[in-house]
């Protein structure tokens, strides 16, 4: 339970983001009592949204000028003047963290004027600009708020690797947030939590039998912008969860139906005509796709109508130049288009089966993922799916799975793109709710072990006192797909291994593997080092016992000195 008045989520969303909290006192007699903002300015005047895009704008000094429908609308006219050039732009950047693995923090990511910019500063300005944003919404709920008075949560795809989940912290605490104050919370998790509370009014299924009775398992289907997130949980004495199958997942979110789109796009106009428009009329191409973005939330197997999308002069005229003739009659001339596209003034007319076809390929990932997993032996007895997070909104993917699995009860809360968020919120509150989970990855750490008959020539060298001994040898402490308690500690005993050393460095290592011997084998990667503060006397004998500390959403260390017993300073460095 937080010790703070206040607990804070920030739901940091691959095409949208929000954020939400609930006060101590309030969580005793309702846990669902949880405050969300309707102070973000939708675009055009469409009046207040509960989350805004994640897009962020710096000028070119690279400060940072704004973030959400502010950033989207200052960017549109900076490209309307012609003077976008010098601007740093970047949306959808959360994706960058989905393969972390060369994650530093000093890495950078490409602009749209083909900058560089530091990657660690778009996600802290970001987060900074959500935290300020929340603060000064709680100013009108409670007087004098001050970030001490919160403790705040971050919410990241539980399919993300321990480095990338370190860099959201990193760069949270650039924003100002005290590690001691911050959570990372997994957001298929996050969404179970939430649910769990919900009434059976508030659930699609309005079955009396809960999916939350002790005995229960369930899958979560977390489907958000950027990744289909899932996770497997049964339900024990208590009502805590315990996760049956590491999380797992993809990048098959609702921006692959976007991806589905612009290839369409493509393929109606070339993709050299396609390069043009985005090189010299970006704003237009953006109008397309926000176009796209909200039309494309009415697709249902059900659509009987033609949607309507409207089509810029300069694509007609670009078009013309590159091809010599006009769109309407490139467009009219392709047979496998008659009937499907038509054109009326700048509008394109779009028949509704083509429209549910840009759904296709990523419900049709989606539900073979799903499948997989139900072949699976340890997760029998399943009989529920949990379909939360925006994408989950989507009427043809609700679809796609209710029909391919028709034994399996389909369950979606009415507010499937706030679960995550108001979820976070909860474990803000009940961090311990979640009794075990599984590994995603075999821990170990790179050690120097006496030799043995069948190790190879090359990892062999001998001591002054004359032993043979292996190196870089993978000391295992934990293996792929094993159930863990939450806060597990598993460690060793470490010498240094000179008397002027300061710190312990200890390499610490993840595999694919179940029992790797060494950590250059393939499936093996460096994930970081473990610094452990040593005393400041004693030559070598200053042997300290290092735990690594499993089963939370983050990996813990801890290190305890052997003469004093003392606790002394242990963490990791992820992004060297």
């Amino acid at each position: 339970m937080s010790n703070k008045p206040i607990v804070a989520a920030i739901d940091f969303g691959t095409t949208y983001s929000g954020y939400a909290f609930s006060f101590g006192h309030d969580f005793q007699v309702d846990p669902l009592k949880i405050s969300c903002t309707n102070y973000f300015n939708a675009r055009s005047g469409a009046g207040m949204s509960l989350k805004t895009p994640t897009c962020i704008l710096f000028s070119p000094d690279e400060r940072f000028h704004s973030f959400g429908y502010e950033a989207e609308e200052k960017y549109s006219d900076l490209l309307m003047d012609g003077e976008y050039q010098a601007w740093y732009y970047f949306r959808r950047f959360k994706m960058i963290l989905y393969n972390g693995q060369d994650l530093k923090r000093d890495t950078k990511w490409q602009a749209p004027n083909g900058k560089p910019f530091p990657a660690i500063k778009i996600f802290s300005c970001a987060i900074e600009y959500l935290v300020n944003h929340m603060l000064s919404t709680m100013e009108g709920k409670m007087v004098g708020v001050k970030r001490e008075d919160v403790h705040w949560v971050l919410t990241v795809p539980a399919i993300w690797d321990d480095k990338a989940k370190n860099f959201m912290r990193t760069a949270a605490e650039m924003a100002g947030i005290k590690g001691e104050n911050l959570s990372i919370a997994l957001e298929p998790e996050a969404a179970s939590f939430y649910c769990k509370y919900l009434p059976v009014e508030k659930l699609s299924d309005k079955s009396e039998i809960s999916c939350f009775e002790t005995g229960k398992r369930y899958l979560v289907l977390d489907a958000g912008g950027g990744t289909v997130d899932i996770t497997v949980h049964e339900v024990i004495q208590g009502g805590h969860l315990r996760e049956l199958f590491k999380a797992n997942g993809g990048p098959w979110g609702g921006t692959t139906v976007d991806e589905a789109f612009i290839e369409f796009l493509k393929s109606l106009c070339g993709q050299e005509t396609l390069a043009r428009l985005e090189r010299d009329f970006k704003d237009d191409l953006m109008d397309i796709l926000s176009e796209f973005e909200v039309k494309k939330r009415t697709v249902s197997p059900e659509l009987d109508q033609k949607v309507t999308l409207k089509i810029p002069i300069s694509l007609h005229e670009i078009f013309q130049e590159d091809h010599g003739q006009t769109f309407r009659e490139a467009v009219a001339e392709r047979p496998d288009l008659q009937g499907k596209l038509v054109f009326a003034g700048d509008k394109m007319r779009v028949e509704p089966s083509l429209m549910k076809s840009f759904f296709q390929k990523t419900c049709d990932t989606i539900v073979g993922h799903v499948m997989s997993l139900f072949a699976k032996p340890e997760l029998s007895g399943l009989s529920i799916i949990l379909m939360v997070g925006g994408f989950s909104e989507s009427p043809m993917l609700r679809h796609a799975i209710q029909t391919s699995f028709p034994q399996m009860r389909v369950v979606v809360p009415n507010e499937a793109g706030l679960a995550v968020l108001k979820g976070a919120v909860i474990f803000g509150h009940q961090p311990k709710i979640v009794y075990s989970r599984v590994s995603k990855y075999t821990y170990g750490i790179k050690v120097i072990r006496e030799a043995k008959s069948d190790d190879p020539q090359d990892k062999l060298y001998i001591e002054s006192d004359g032993r043979w001994m292996c190196k870089d040898a993978f000391s295992k402490h934990v293996e792929i797909g094993q159930e863990i308690e939450v806060d597990s500690k598993m460690g060793e005993m470490y010498t240094p291994i000179s008397e002027e050393h300061k710190y312990l460095e200890i390499a610490l290592y993840t595999s694919t593997k179940k029992t790797p011997k060494f950590i250059d084998e393939e499936g093996c990667t460096l994930l970081g080092t473990i610094h452990v503060k040593l005393a400041k006397s004693g030559g070598r004998d200053r042997e300290v016992f290092v735990q690594l500390i499993f089963g939370g959403t983050e990996l813990g260390v801890e290190a305890i000195e052997k003469k004093t017993r003392k606790v002394t300073q242990a963490f990791f460095n992820y992004l060297e």
